[in-house]
């Protein structure tokens, strides 16, 4: 366990800061800063599996997982005043659809990582994190905000917003908010999957130096 320390540490850390700065947005509200760290969680999970093999790193998504239920766990505890009522600041659709999104995307990305990990050395993370980043996506954006699933009157009324229709990427035609939150936060996860090929190569050089 103790040779997998720095990994879980690492994937902790990037989901609690994931789970805070989604709270903060940018691009008139087309991204938020979360955008740009959750996606180092495939990094995370790719360097593991790298390293260490599918095993430790599935062990090391796994405690991703239940660092995430405890953020979305607090955060639905925690009420924010807005127009004359209180809304939790996890919703409970949000809450799902992250979970749900971080553990299918992450165990596929392990899955595909292994099945190529004897190819070239980016052809495995690359593949594995652009196939992870698009089902983590669509998995969380439908779930948490498709106007096509229900998780009851209550629940749907605290991402209503998120039907609400704007131009397509703030300039095409109108769409759902929630599908152009859905394509700008895929874009990110992708332009993030081919830059981080590079720290994967140097953290993958030094940790098996020292293995």
């Amino acid at each position: 366990m103790n040779r997998l320390l720095p990994g879980v540490i690492a994937m902790a850390a990037v989901v609690v800061a994931s789970n805070i700065l989604v709270q903060f947005l940018i691009l008139d509200g087309l991204l938020t800063w979360g955008a740009f760290t959750y996606p180092l969680a495939f990094l995370v999970t790719d360097v593991m599996n790298r390293v260490y093999g599918a095993g430790p790193a599935r062990r090391v998504v796994f405690i991703g997982f239940v660092v995430g239920i405890i953020c979305s766990l607090i955060g639905s505890r925690i009420m924010i005043q807005g127009d004359g009522f209180e809304f939790p600041a996890v919703a409970l659709r949000v809450a799902i659809g992250s979970a749900t999104a971080f553990l299918v995307a992450q165990l596929i990305d392990v899955a595909i990582f292994q099945r190529l990990r004897d190819g070239a050395w980016w052809r495995a993370p690359l593949a594995s994190t652009l196939i992870g980043s698009t089902i983590d996506t669509a998995l969380f954006f439908t779930i948490a905000f498709s106007a096509s699933l229900s998780f009851g009157k209550s629940a749907d009324d605290e991402i209503s917003w998120a039907w609400d229709s704007v131009p397509f990427l703030l300039t095409g035609p109108e769409a759902p908010l929630w599908v152009t939150l859905a394509v700008a936060d895929w874009g990110v996860k992708i332009a993030i999957a081919l830059i981080a090929l590079i720290p994967f190569r140097l953290i993958v050089g030094r940790l098996q130096q020292t293995a």
